[in-house]
């Protein structure tokens, strides 16, 4: 008589492994909850800043989607949890992973403006005011808290726990990346443009996971990374108008790379990182 085999419920559902959550049923639910958000975008060609469309404001349907699979999958309890879950672990962090935290794109970006300029390239200098600065950053906060309860806080660790980190990021940067891709079309952005922006985001995400599991795999960290990404991009002169996608998306890859194979060795000294 042949032992009964487990079911293999993270193949079979798209849940994790260990979890329970399901990030293929909350990728669906966050695109269902964007699509009046499209729409709204599709009819006006007012902008919220320079580059993002009126379809911007669906940043709220990660959070949406994240609280709405809670209720499902834990009921009130669930939803109270994910707050909690959302604010980190209650292992000590070490506090100096949130220099990269904050500092690691800004520096690629102030890069990608040394390298401009050192080619030729004609770039004004940025001008950067105190004020407007603090209230995108708040802006900007808000919204990527927003998404990251969802992408981060529902999301990164079931895929974890199927996947492994690095194709972890691989795939939430993807669909992130596609998430966004009616946005930018709706503010003409060329198809080649977009190539190189997903190129960026696929490898943001693959930094952000790589983070998220040296900052107590909670939502702050990764909040304040994903603002960076925004805050960086709109004070670029002029309001981001001079922005070079390919380069910063080169650059981004390039550390990228560095994290992967830096976590590869480091699995191979210590053990895969968890």
């Amino acid at each position: 008589m042949k032992p009964a085999r487990p079911r293999d419920t993270g193949a079979r559902s798209g849940r994790g492994a260990r979890s329970g959550k399901s990030p293929r049923a909350f990728f669906l639910l966050v695109f269902a909850l964007t699509v009046p958000f499209l729409a709204l975008g599709a009819v006006s060609d007012a902008q919220i800043l320079p580059g993002i469309p009126l379809t911007g404001l669906a940043f709220v349907c990660p959070a949406v989607a994240a609280v709405v699979l809670s209720y499902r999958e834990g009921g009130i309890a669930g939803v109270r949890a994910l707050p909690a879950r959302s604010s980190g672990s209650r292992r000590a962090v070490v506090k100096t992973w949130y220099l990269p935290v904050l500092l690691l794109y800004p520096a690629v970006v102030a890069a990608s403006f040394l390298l401009l300029r050192l080619t030729g390239t004609a770039v004004p200098d940025p001008r950067i005011s105190p004020v407007p600065t603090l209230l995108l950053v708040l802006g900007f906060l808000v919204a990527a808290w927003c998404e990251e309860l969802g992408w981060s806080g529902y999301a990164t660790q079931p895929l974890q726990e199927r996947w492994g980190a690095v194709r972890a990021g691989l795939i939430l940067g993807s669909v992130w990346a596609v998430w966004h891709w009616v946005p930018l079309l709706q503010v003409q952005r060329p198809v080649s443009w977009i190539a190189w922006w997903s190129l960026n985001t696929v490898a943001a995400r693959v930094i952000m996971v790589w983070l998220f599991n040296h900052t107590g795999r909670g939502v702050p960290a990764m909040a304040l990374f994903h603002m960076t990404l925004n805050v960086a991009w709109q004070l670029f002169p002029v309001n981001g108008s001079h922005f070079s996608m390919p380069l910063v998306a080169a650059l981004m890859t390039a550390v990228a790379v560095v994290v992967v194979s830096a976590g590869a060795s480091s699995s191979v000294r210590r053990g895969p990182l968890h």
